[in-house]
């Protein structure tokens, strides 16, 4: 067994240093968005919890012999929505369907025309520069055996 990054993961003939460049950092704004499109999942998922436990504070409240205060929440807060005309999945789905698929797209076309679609080739490039090539936590892959289940590397 050789040492050896696997072949997806090494630069395909002629192409150039400034296109590996450009198609890592197209790469690291694909990684953002990936990032901000988890904290506005996570935006979704907290103000739908809010939204239950609120319906379940209107109960209490209703409950507790508070029913003015309660209807009043009730009619102004409860189903209200978090933006103009939608509520928080409305909001998920606009962003997934205008920008984010759009994005992900156009990151895939462009390492389909430039590097025969190869991923994280900058990366890859860059562990080949940093790793020492004798050091067992250094090799180019997994090793094969499954014994070797740890690491740190990014």
């Amino acid at each position: 067994m050789t040492d050896q990054p696997i072949p997806e993961h090494l630069r395909p003939r002629g192409v150039s240093d400034d296109t590996v460049e450009a198609l890592g950092k197209l790469s690291e704004a694909l990684e953002t968005v990936e990032h901000a499109r988890g904290l506005l999942y996570g935006f979704h998922r907290l103000t739908g919890r809010a939204h239950i436990t609120l319906g379940e504070a209107v109960d209490q409240l209703r409950a507790a012999g508070h029913g003015g205060l309660a209807d009043h929440i009730d009619r102004e807060l409860l189903g209200r929505n978090v933006i103009h005309g939608r509520w928080t999945f409305q909001v998920v789905e606009e962003y997934d369907d205008t920008y984010y698929s759009t994005f992900k797209a156009l990151e895939k076309q462009a390492r389909d025309e430039l590097v025969g679609g190869r991923r994280h080739l900058f990366e890859a490039e860059m562990k080949e520069q940093q790793r020492c090539h004798d050091h067992p936590d250094h090799r180019a892959t997994p090793d094969d055996s499954g014994s070797q289940a740890h690491g740190n590397g990014a």
